[in-house]
């Protein structure tokens, strides 16, 4: 409802259009007259001063007893420098192949970073972190390129970079670890797709802890909906290869138990010091791994 009329008049109610156009309803239900006008960034409800106090008392009681009633959450604004983290990403995984495919350091850097089923590897605690890094075949180094980059990118603007791949870091090492103490005897695996699945994972339990929170009904397992299905889609592999499928799901179990403490409990995002803290941290983890692994094999 809306009118030119000169009488003085009071706002009831801001919110975007949809909102105005809902609460406008109840105001219409009751009988009272009303306009509503735009602002430069959203729109609100305005009445007679007569009619202010009825209009709000109206409208807190509909917001109370609404059905689909959610909690009030922190808008997520996205963060910028997840191109940062990206790239660093991509930068290890390049140098790492090249050191690897040259031996560097006259050392075998497969042998060295694998993570190898047998009888003493659970104490070389380098081996979760450093398989992330390696890879089999070009083919393999891609394909893990091109979705790392895109998913930790995602993962980058929710949490802010340094955040975001320290803790995909330590859900991968930590799905790669489990994975060492749960594979048969003589198994090898290497690849950063764990650490793809752990960010995939980290997103899925981060988005299906938020809805939770805000939605009664199913909405709220979309977000783990999702994240299981693309892992069923790209976590598999192909009949013809060797995949890590248990390392895939436990990568995406461990991020999503990060993801949904993140939500839990909060993080701050916004904390530049604590970005950098923690993306030095991560670099500082890989160059350690890497330093135990040349020393145990030199």
């Amino acid at each position: 409802m809306e009118d030119d009329t000169n009488i003085d008049r009071v706002e009831v109610f801001r919110g975007s259009l949809a909102a105005c156009l809902e609460y406008g309803l109840v105001l219409d239900a009751r009988g009272l007259g009303y306009d509503r006008l735009q602002t430069a960034d959203e729109w609100i409800l305005v009445v007679a001063t007569a009619l202010a106090e009825e209009a709000r008392d109206e409208l807190r009681r509909y917001a109370l007893e609404r059905p689909d009633s959610r909690d009030a959450s922190e808008a997520l604004v996205p963060l910028s420098g997840s191109g940062i983290g990206s790239a660093l990403f991509a930068v290890i995984l390049m140098l790492v192949a090249f050191c690897a495919g040259r031996d560097e350091f006259g050392v075998d850097w497969l042998a060295a970073g694998a993570i190898e089923s047998r009888a003493g590897a659970a104490g070389e605690w380098w081996r979760p972190v450093t398989a992330l890094t390696l890879h089999l075949d070009q083919e393999h180094l891609l394909g893990n390129l091109l979705f790392g980059i895109g998913i930790g990118t995602l993962a980058g603007r929710i949490f802010g970079p340094g955040v975001a791949w320290l803790s995909i870091l330590l859900a991968g090492a930590a799905g790669n670890y489990v994975d060492l103490l749960l594979s048969p005897s003589g198994q090898r695996a290497v690849g950063a797709s764990t650490a793809v699945f752990a960010a995939l994972g980290l997103l899925a339990g981060y988005g299906w802890r938020r809805r939770a929170a805000r939605d009664r009904r199913y909405y709220r397992w979309a977000p783990l909906f999702g994240g299981v299905c693309l892992l069923a889609l790209l976590g598999a592999g192909a009949a013809d290869r060797r995949v890590d499928v248990l390392g895939h799901l436990l990568g995406f179990g461990a991020g999503l138990l990060v993801g949904w403490a993140f939500a839990r409990s909060g993080i701050p995002r916004r904390n530049g010091v604590v970005q950098w803290m923690a993306g030095t941290a991560a670099l500082i983890l890989i160059g350690l791994a890497w330093a135990a692994a040349l020393n145990a094999q030199s």
